[in-house]
């Protein structure tokens, strides 16, 4: 999991992401435990709690490390606070520009 979790803070999550993220966790889960794919995935849940105890579902460890990062980010001064925040000074004006 931790190769699936490189340069996570940069992904943007939308529902597609989301989705996706949580199938391939349920399917590493399924090839790790040898469950088949005919199972409900209440039964691999289960499997899973039996197996490795309480865990924090990928997609959790993923928003997580991103917030992290937005912390750090935004306590220091550089490239990347100014490009998240979106304070770029200069004169241009929103919009298409005015042909001359």
């Amino acid at each position: 999991m931790s190769i699936f979790l490189y340069a996570c803070e940069s992904w943007t999550l939308n529902a597609d992401t989301e989705r996706r993220i949580r199938a391939m966790e349920m399917r590493c889960y399924r090839i790790l435990l040898s469950i088949s794919h005919k199972e409900h995935n209440e039964e691999v849940r289960r499997r899973i709690e039996n197996a490795i105890g309480p865990h924090v579902d990928l997609l959790t460890i993923v928003r997580q490390w991103k917030l992290k990062w937005y912390g750090h980010t935004t306590r220091s001064s550089g490239l990347a606070k100014t490009i998240m925040q979106g304070t770029v000074n200069g004169d241009r004006r929103r919009g298409r520009q005015k042909k001359r």
